[in-house]
């Protein structure tokens, strides 16, 4: 279990130190300064730039980072970050109009899963409600990071980590109640009520453990005086790990102590148990496109955006995979 450790530790540390030497130079608080003075009360802003709330301040800030970034590239020097964040053009007051049109895209795409679970997945199938209530959490998620890229404040910035950790957390949740068998048993009088009874306990111990974890998350992060980036990202990550390792268990030819469906034997392994493994890989590389930072091109196109942009045909891919594990044949009791 130690390459967990070392992968988190290594995605750790290069997701989450950013520099920020731009903001920082003399040439950018002196272009700052003057753009500033001209600031008034009565300085009105195009609508569009109200509307995202946009101060004179702000245009200022922009105005110089582009300033200083047109200069960098005319004399072929480094372009720099400003306020931990590359250059982008914006467009109609969106900051990262890129990130914003991909996480628009996945929120879609979470909303036609949402659609296909509630057209194929009968209203009978323990697991129906659980990825819905998942699909759902995603739309928000993806909802909250189309504006924080639209606008990068700090109740935004907040809005987008809890709602992506609730939707990790969310999908962690409902792993461990699909491996284990934890849903509400069979009220047909087929599952024996001792079995029953633990069943039930174990689902509401997962439950509260789940819930108190996020509340406690939350908190933490809620009334710190400073956002604490590097644990909101180890956090995630330790939960994103567990939740992709369950899976690879399941998409293996002998997978230890995990018995895949209630109704079918141990050994059973559907011959679609490979697309687990391969959403695994999928989703390991997407997020590796974090470790490649670079300037966006064309002030347009960076890491992060391409990452959003690899993930709706991976939302895809997995409501597919989804839906085909819940309609097998594993998960129907024989007839008495």
């Amino acid at each position: 279990m130690r390459w967990w450790w070392t992968c988190s530790v290594l995605a750790l540390l290069a997701t989450v130190v950013v520099a920020s030497s731009g903001d920082r130079s003399s040439d950018f608080q002196n272009c700052l300064s003057k753009c500033v003075d001209h600031c008034h009360p009565w300085t009105v802003l195009p609508l569009d730039l109200r509307l995202t709330r946009w101060t004179c301040t702000d245009d200022c800030k922009y105005t110089c980072m582009h300033m200083l970034t047109d200069n960098a590239v005319r004399y072929g020097k480094q372009i720099q970050q400003y306020y931990g964040k590359w250059p982008f053009w914006r467009f109609l007051g969106m900051q990262e109009p890129a990130s914003v049109a991909f996480s628009l895209w996945n929120m879609w795409c979470h909303l036609q899963g949402a659609r296909q679970i509630t057209r194929r997945i009968p209203d009978t199938h323990p697991m129906r409600s659980y990825y819905l209530t998942w699909a759902y959490v995603s739309i928000n998620a993806w909802i909250w990071s189309s504006v924080f890229h639209t606008r990068d404040l700090p109740r935004t910035e907040k809005l987008d980590y809890f709602s992506a950790a609730l939707a990790i957390m969310y999908a962690l949740y409902f792993t461990v109640i699909r491996m284990l068998h934890m849903y509400p048993p069979a009220t047909d009088g087929s599952t024996q009520k001792a079995a029953a009874s633990s069943r039930s306990t174990m689902h509401i111990t997962w439950s509260v453990l789940c819930i108190t974890a996020y509340i406690a998350h939350v908190t933490y992060l809620g009334i710190l005086p400073r956002f604490d980036y590097a644990y909101n990202m180890a956090f995630n990550l330790v939960l994103g790990l567990v939740h992709n390792f369950l899976w690879l268990l399941y998409s293996l030819p002998r997978p230890v102590s995990l018995r895949r469906f209630p109704y079918a034997p141990k050994t059973y392994r559907p011959s679609y148990a490979y697309k687990a493994g391969l959403f695994v890989a999928l989703t390991t590389a997407a997020t590796a496109l974090e470790l490649f930072d670079f300037p966006p091109v064309g002030r347009i196109l960076d890491a992060h955006a391409l990452w959003h942009l690899s993930t709706p045909l991976i939302a895809k891919f997995w409501y597919d995979f989804l839906v085909e594990d819940a309609l097998d044949e594993g998960w129907r009791a024989p007839h008495q």
